[in-house]
């Protein structure tokens, strides 16, 4: 019970703030923004109570996002970062190995959020870590058939390893994260309120259950619909009860629609129709979108499960030889049309442009 002393902790930035910055930004999944919003200002009450005997009775709010390629999970942590102005770090997990074995130790990530923070322990220990492609370090069900021996070390072993940073501890991090095996040179870190911000596509899920049971894809009107993910689920897919226990925040991301597709395109404040058009004009060539050419390039982005990741390779595509003619070329209006995204596309591959 908390003592008749206690006084409520006012945050400038409220939950439905945070909401409104992230859907500036990130076009759909209102559900997600919610939740990680939520998230969000329950791990800012956590650092503004600091070390008072208070502090324990807020657990972290680490948050697992699962959700296809393209849908905004690694846009959606960046922006959180940049409300909530703490030192963000983006990590592959799939880089990392169970310590004493040739790859990065999970203390590394550490290190690189450190970096990021121009090295200020304090704003360290308050910032925010996204680590992606969790799902790549599910443990596999026969380590001998798949030739891993009797040790999982880019799977399960990642995964033990992982614990005491989500849940906190207090680490030697490396100070040079380019040479991590180099132990002479390291600082403490506390790792309690640093947020956690993990996310994987997890695109073979349905395959763990049988027929019978609730699948991670569903055929839907639209193509292919998410249902809802149980922990159970993801146990047997081969993360490990004792990471998910460290995860408590669940958010499940739904692939973005044509509609979404178009207003990413045109309607956040730095949207890839702003950014080259801008870039055009300072050669003095203004850029205009038919409609209908926006919705050729989502319906394009559809087509091949591209998501709005794949956005900048179609523009770059599209844009390509006006892009280049246009330096010394007399000034005037380009119009891009349906026409013109079918003519360009037509052969185009966007597996060869893409990260």
């Amino acid at each position: 019970m908390i003592d008749s002393n206690f006084k409520p902790v006012r945050i400038e930035l409220t939950p439905e703030k945070i909401f409104e910055e992230l859907d500036r930004f990130v076009i759909g999944q209102q559900k997600a923004k919610r939740i990680i919003a939520l998230a969000a200002y329950n791990h800012l009450k956590r650092i503004f109570f600091g070390r008072s005997p208070h502090a324990d009775l807020i657990k972290k709010s680490n948050v697992l996002m699962i959700g296809p390629t393209g849908c905004g999970k690694t846009h959606i942590a960046r922006n959180l970062a940049k409300i909530l102005d703490l030192p963000f770090t983006i990590v592959d997990i799939t880089e990392y190995t169970e310590a004493g074995y040739y790859g990065k130790d999970v203390e590394v990530m550490i290190g690189e959020l450190l970096y990021r923070s121009d090295f200020d322990i304090k704003a360290t220990e308050n910032g925010i870590v996204f680590i992606d492609e969790i799902d790549k370090i599910a443990r596999r069900s026969s380590g001998m058939r798949t030739g891993a021996g009797a040790r999982d070390i880019g799977g399960e072993g990642v995964q033990q390893a992982l614990l005491k940073l989500l849940e906190g501890r207090k680490l030697f991090v490396p100070l040079n994260i380019t040479q991590h095996w180099n132990k002479h040179d390291f600082v403490e870190i506390d790792t309690t309120n640093i947020l956690f911000i993990c996310a994987g596509t997890f695109s073979d899920l349905r395959g763990v259950s049988s027929p019978s049971a609730i699948g991670f894809e569903t055929e839907t009107t639209s193509g292919i619909r998410r249902d809802s993910i149980t922990q159970k689920n993801l146990i047997e897919y081969g993360l490990i009860p004792e990471l998910l226990g460290r995860i408590p925040v669940n958010v499940q991301l739904e692939e973005l629609g044509s509609d979404d597709l178009v207003r990413v395109l045109k309607d956040p404040p730095d949207s890839l129709i702003k950014e080259y058009t801008q870039l055009l004009a300072l050669d003095g060539v203004k850029l205009e979108f038919d409609d209908g050419a926006l919705s050729e390039i989502a319906a394009y982005s559809l087509k091949k499960h591209l998501g709005a990741r794949g956005l900048r390779s179609i523009m770059e595509e599209i844009l390509h030889d006006i892009m280049f003619k246009a330096p010394g070329s007399i000034p005037g209006v380009v119009q891009v049309t349906p026409e013109l995204v079918r003519d360009r596309l037509d052969n185009f591959d966007p597996g060869l442009c893409m990260e």
